[in-house]
């Protein structure tokens, strides 16, 4: 038999391609959700993968429901990438952000420190942790500066899986994912808004766009290419924590600029501003340093900015009822 891998949170954009990735490695792969019978994983099925995996309901702030999960999978590997995801939502619910966040990957650290030291932990951080970081990309040494509940919580995740791996010899990684983007991200997302936007607009189906703070710049990357960078920091011989980015930033405007072209539109005549969308603490640069995930693990992204429009806009068509 190969390999059990066991993916907290396998029904979102990357729990749903690495799901997908490592079935392609003859990984026997198990995945949770809060409520696996009413969960439809839809991303499974638009992956054609959604009889491949066993799922199992999971209350990831709940120990003896964490240790039920996973004294029953017996996996290899565990990929933490639960947890309430978005910024927006986590300034609205900001106890319920940090707790699904922190709790969640402190009760899988707690199962395996007292039960399995040999089971491997790949945990998903985020590059939100650094706030604003102007002209200088962010590395593995820079400093934490969160903006939002979110971006708290997950250095606090950060922290604590470096503190176990250190402190009980525990082989636990955090991926500092910048941001990583694909035809699965939900409809709450920026990316998604614009691509769907410019999809109906092109088609005469809505006249307009309204948009908050266009003005902010980040490091975007394909989330297919994400989770090889995952699946190769939790086979590495010493864990450690990566840095996961293209190197390269655009501003918004960019993104809005190609997906608006595809169309031969020019987005700046559809594009309305509302200055209540702007969130209470936002940041503004975002540059990512993926040198050392490249030099020791071999991993480069290939997407282009251009290359991820293209291919969420020609997906949407491809689904367009």
């Amino acid at each position: 038999m190969g390999k059990r891998s066991l993916i907290f949170g396998i029904s979102g954009q990357d729990g749903a391609y690495l799901a997908k990735y490592l079935l392609e490695k003859s990984y026997e792969v198990y995945g949770t959700s809060r409520n696996a019978d009413a969960n439809q994983f839809l991303n499974l099925k638009a992956l054609g993968t959604h009889e491949r995996f066993t799922p199992f309901s999971v209350d990831l702030t709940n120990y003896e429901s964490v240790f039920k999960c996973i004294s029953e999978v017996q996996p290899n590997e565990i990929y933490n990438l639960s947890g309430q995801s978005s910024v927006a939502l986590s300034f609205e619910n900001p106890v319920e952000t940090y707790e699904s966040i922190t709790t969640g990957i402190l009760n899988i650290l707690e199962f395996v420190r007292l039960h399995a030291k040999k089971i491997k932990i790949f945990n998903a951080c985020s590059s939100d942790c650094y706030g604003d970081m102007d002209s200088t990309a962010a590395d593995e040494t820079t400093p934490f500066q969160p903006k939002s509940p979110y971006a708290v919580a997950k250095a606090a995740s950060f922290w604590m899986v470096k503190n176990y791996r250190e402190s009980y010899n525990i082989s636990a990684c955090s991926g500092i994912l910048f941001n990583h983007e694909s035809p699965l991200r939900p409809e709450s997302f920026v990316t998604k808004k614009i691509v769907n936007a410019a999809v109906n607009i092109s088609q005469g189906k809505r006249e307009q766009l309204t948009m908050g703070n266009i003005d902010i710049i980040r490091d975007w990357g394909w989330a297919p290419e994400y989770v090889e960078a995952m699946y190769m920091m939790i086979e590495h011989e010493e864990a450690d924590d990566f840095v996961v980015a293209t190197g390269v930033s655009h501003p918004l405007k960019d993104f809005l600029s190609y997906a608006f072209s595809y169309f031969d539109l020019d987005w700046e005549k559809y594009v309305f501003i509302d200055e209540s969308l702007y969130r209470p603490s936002d940041i503004y640069v975002s540059r990512g340093n993926p040198n050392k995930v490249q030099s020791i693990l071999g991993w480069v992204s290939n997407f282009t900015l251009k290359d991820i429009v293209n291919a969420m806009i020609e997906d949407r068509i491809n689904h367009v009822e």
